[in-house]
């Protein structure tokens, strides 16, 4: 016990020596070592393009490096718990997402972390809806294309997903659910790799955000079925959302997927509040912003609070949702 104070002391005096470096608004971060950009997922899904276009500005700001550091697996979880457990000293952050914050802790009984207790919210980067997409050769034009194919063949048809769990596998199971149409499941370890595999032809389909799926859609690789917001997109004016697609049971569908930044539980609130500060800037600037609303996303701006009692609200919608559908972990 007396070593574990000897240690936690320390530890304090070490945290109360950065703070007033890590609050003033000067452009050296303290000793000038690297932040560590945790992505839960691997490289080329929406958490990862986000990391890297905040994550070099953010490093300039602070004149320290950001490195982005990809850790995939269990739909986020794998990541997170490594952000979770890492030192809440401002030099780790995580980029998380509707799957790692707030669905997984319904989904996976032995979640290494917390959602809510293990973090701290830093920022809300924004919402953004996801697209359904099949590949550009695909004979499946509509929604109600997917849904016959889908119930004449033996076990339905296959829908890739970043991982069991995110909200590519929640849109799934959704209308799944609400249409009494089954699919085939296959989960990947990110957007990267699964989207690849619908492009392919490996895989019937996919819903993705708008992030990832809109330059495969704009290149002509993929065609785009229907979006899961409950307006269809202004940069997708042509695709119908879900809810359009006239099928009974999709009236009300509407799946928004979200992007955020989190630091491990602890940090000192200065640090969280710098951190807050620039990134909001960052994101405010019109290059951006018109970047975001490129990607389909709607950008945000929350106080920490605020982003504290949404996340709480997700974290309890996703729960009801999986609870009546009967979702399990793969």
């Amino acid at each position: 016990m007396q070593r574990r104070t000897l240690i936690q002391s320390a530890l304090a005096a070490s945290l109360a020596a950065a703070l007033p470096a890590f609050a003033q608004g000067g452009n050296t971060w303290p000793t000038g070592k690297a932040i560590t950009y945790l992505v839960p997922f691997p490289a080329g899904g929406t958490t990862d393009v986000l990391g890297r276009l905040i994550g070099q500005k953010l490093g300039t700001v602070l004149g320290t490096s950001v490195i982005i550091d990809n850790k995939g697996g269990a739909g986020g979880s794998v990541g997170s718990e490594i952000g979770a457990r890492a030192a809440p000293d401002g030099f780790t952050m995580v980029g998380g997402t509707i799957s790692s914050h707030a669905i997984n802790i319904s989904l996976y009984p032995k979640l290494g972390y917390d959602p809510q207790k293990s973090f701290a919210p830093v920022t809300l980067i924004g919402t953004n809806p996801l697209v359904l997409v099949v590949n550009q050769a695909s004979p499946y034009k509509t929604l109600k294309d997917v849904l016959e194919a889908s119930k004449t063949k033996s076990g339905g048809l296959s829908s890739a997903s970043a991982g069991t769990g995110t909200s590519q596998h929640l849109s799934l199971e959704l209308l799944a659910f609400k249409s009494g149409v089954k699919f085939t499941h296959i989960p990947y370890k990110g957007s990267g790799p699964a989207i690849q595999d619908v492009i392919g032809g490996q895989v019937d389909m996919m819903f993705d955000t708008t992030v990832v799926a809109a330059p495969h859609i704009q290149s002509g690789k993929l065609r785009a079925i229907a979006v899961t917001s409950a307006k269809r997109l202004a940069s997708m004016p042509d695709v119908p959302t879900v809810a359009e697609s006239g099928v009974p049971g999709l009236q009300d569908f509407e799946v928004v997927s979200w992007q955020a930044i989190f630091v491990p539980a602890g940090t000192p609130p200065p640090v969280v509040d710098r951190l807050h500060t620039e990134i909001r800037k960052i994101l405010a600037t019109p290059e951006m912003q018109d970047k975001l609303k490129g990607f389909g996303m709607e950008p945000a701006d929350l106080t920490t609070a605020q982003i504290a009692s949404f996340q709480k609200t997700e974290v309890e919608k996703w729960a009801q949702v999986i609870k009546a559908a009967g979702i399990k972990a793969d």
